[in-house]
């Protein structure tokens, strides 16, 4: 079993936020209650206490045997201390179960019932990020792309409100009369931006490879996984490079991988929290993007709008030509 166990739901945006750091009696209360039905194996409990979102999401089988396999792993929860909340309504807690400290993170809905939880790595400080890149990056795909958000203020860029992702880009294909589809786009194929290829920025290593999530039909979102198909690239300077939503199944990277500037990461898609095919992409200080922060982008050498630019960060309806 992997340490890193991850079943939540968010709204429909891949976006995060943190929330007054005082605990609410509710979650408080809920919290309580799932120690008590863990520490028991009352799995029967925590899954009565989904919300329906959550029950469609998670079936009560798979709910038992992941919550099994964290019991086995590192047993029962011995005492557990509010921390924080996280991206939006996660209550996260220092729990210290009897073979390891994690964070446990349960989020409630308005009528306090459970929508998401996460059992992860429990990081007692947030560490301080550069305001932006260090490495020389090239812009990721070949082609003329459009960015529809990218900025530092909420109208450029909804993302800003999101610690993590707070200089995110999301860029589409578009034609000359602004459509980012050839005819209806009802199907994936067509967008000008499905399968597209994604490349290397820089010389890096692969530290997250994610291929398995499908593509959405588009105007869909899958709220269970955000970010859909994922690749993560680690600069030499601690920089951690996150591509969101790639073309189901077609990363050509692994995990530990190292990778060349310009190589092939895999095409781009529709996966996850995504309307239609388009690149997500931003940087972030660590590997984690529960904690991480966001870096500021800026390209070593790009067109933008049919001139050539140097150390450029692109904005909203910057039209990027490589």
């Amino acid at each position: 079993m992997k340490k890193f166990f991850l079943f939540f739901l968010y709204n429909l945006l891949f976006v995060s936020s943190i929330q007054a750091q005082q605990e609410k009696e509710a979650i408080k209360q809920m919290s309580a209650h799932f120690e008590q039905w863990y520490n028991a194996k009352a799995y029967d409990s925590i899954y009565a206490h989904f919300s329906v979102d959550m029950k469609a999401a998670l079936p009560f089988t798979a709910t038992k045997d992941f919550l099994n396999g964290v019991h086995e792993q590192y047993g029962k929860i011995k005492t557990r201390t509010f921390y924080k909340y996280v991206n939006s309504s996660f209550a996260s807690y220092k729990t210290n179960f009897e073979k390891q400290v994690l964070a446990l993170n349960i989020s409630i809905d308005a009528q306090s019932m459970i929508n998401g939880f996460q059992i992860t790595e429990f990081v007692n400080d947030l560490p301080a990020a550069p305001e932006r890149n260090t490495t020389k990056l090239m812009f990721p795909a070949k082609g003329e792309w459009t960015v529809v958000w990218g900025g530092d203020t909420p109208a450029q860029n909804y993302h800003v409100e999101s610690r993590a992702q707070k200089n995110a880009f999301d860029i589409v294909m578009k034609d000359a009369s602004g459509k980012s589809f050839k005819t209806n786009g009802k199907t994936n194929e067509d967008f000008y931006a499905f399968g597209k290829e994604l490349m290397a920025p820089c010389d890096a290593t692969v530290v997250v490879v994610v291929d398995g999530i499908k593509d959405n039909i588009p105007g869909e979102f899958n709220p269970i996984y955000i970010p859909g198909n994922t690749v993560i690239l680690k600069t030499v300077n601690g920089e951690y490079l996150f591509f969101a939503h790639f073309k189901y199944q077609s990363t050509q990277v692994k995990s530990g991988q190292q990778v060349v500037k310009g190589q092939v990461l895999g095409l781009c898609g529709n996966s996850g929290n995504s309307s239609e095919p388009h690149i997500h992409f931003h940087i972030q200080n660590t590997e984690n993007m529960i904690n991480a922060t966001g870096i500021k982008c800026y390209f070593d050498s790009i067109n933008i709008n049919g001139q050539w630019k140097k150390d450029y960060s692109p904005i909203q309806k910057d039209l990027i030509k490589q």
